[in-house]
């Protein structure tokens, strides 16, 4: 099965566009996890399966793991998703950008090492950084083209001799050739709905990942009337820190599956 089928699957199935970002930070851990080795391993688990019943997929980002020494446990979290939600599509938030031999190393951390249906990709070195990825042909590559942090316009909005900003040339570049297997999608921030309306007009019903809602304070509704595809599909709205710390007290389980369901059902409220 390809990355796109299982997300294709996953949206129908789930009936939710909402993905659930996995960044954990030991000082924000419940009391109850303070000071144990398998912490991350722990918490990660545990909101995983807490929020399943409401998401289209996850996304552990790798620095919140690799910065604890924690790569294990980022292993053994991706193993327990794939054996026990195997429905759900598994995006590794890594970001890699880097040319030839290099890059294939990052593909088989990404696609063996963890076993990710999708990776984030840089797009700034080109063709050749990507294109070991792309030889995976079951498995997507998700290429940032608008982010959600404000210092993206620095080079994002830097405009070519026609007019076009830079993210609307990777979001065409990526579209129209790199796109030839139907495995790649776009990361374009919630925090700038204009963009992704542009973005969508570009590429089509090419898949979005959307970060930016929640504790980044982009707008759902906003979000879902820009970046929707002609199904009403098209988008894995991420949300992470609204949901990990929704309570850190005894009742922190109980918050975060709730803070998944209303998320959920707010991105299903849009008509």
């Amino acid at each position: 099965m390809t990355f796109k089928t299982k997300l294709d699957a996953a949206w129908q199935q789930s009936g939710s566009m909402l993905m659930v970002g996995l960044d954990p930070d030991p000082k924000r851990f419940p009391d109850q996890l303070q000071g144990r080795k398998d912490a991350i391993y722990e918490f990660c688990r545990e909101i995983v399966d807490l929020t399943a019943p409401f998401v289209c997929g996850f996304k552990p980002q790798i620095a919140y793991f690799s910065a604890s020494g924690a790569e294990d446990q980022l292993e053994a979290l991706c193993r327990h998703i794939k054996q026990n939600h195997p429905d759900l599509p598994l995006v590794l938030d890594a970001k890699r950008g880097d040319i030839g031999s290099t890059a294939e190393q990052y593909a088989r951390e990404a696609y063996e090492r963890y076993g990710a249906d999708a990776v984030t990709v840089n797009p700034y070195m080109g063709h050749d950084s990507v294109a070991p990825y792309l030889e995976w042909k079951d498995r997507g590559i998700i290429v940032l083209c608008r982010t959600s942090n404000p210092g993206g316009s620095d080079l994002q909005f830097v405009e070519d001799s026609e007019g076009t900003p830079l993210y609307l040339r990777v979001a065409s570049m990526v579209a129209d050739q790199w796109n030839q297997n139907g495995q790649c999608g776009l990361v374009v921030g919630a925090t700038f709905p204009q963009e992704i309306a542009k973005v969508r007009e570009r590429v089509g019903d090419m898949p979005l990942l959307i970060p930016g809602i929640g504790a980044q304070g982009g707008s759902i509704p906003d979000t879902v009337q820009a970046g929707r595809d002609s199904r009403g599909l098209g988008m894995m709205i991420n949300s992470s820190r609204a949901i990990l710390y929704a309570s850190k007290g005894e009742g922190w389980r109980e918050a975060a599956a709730e803070a998944a369901r209303a998320t959920r059902d707010a991105i299903n409220a849009v008509a």
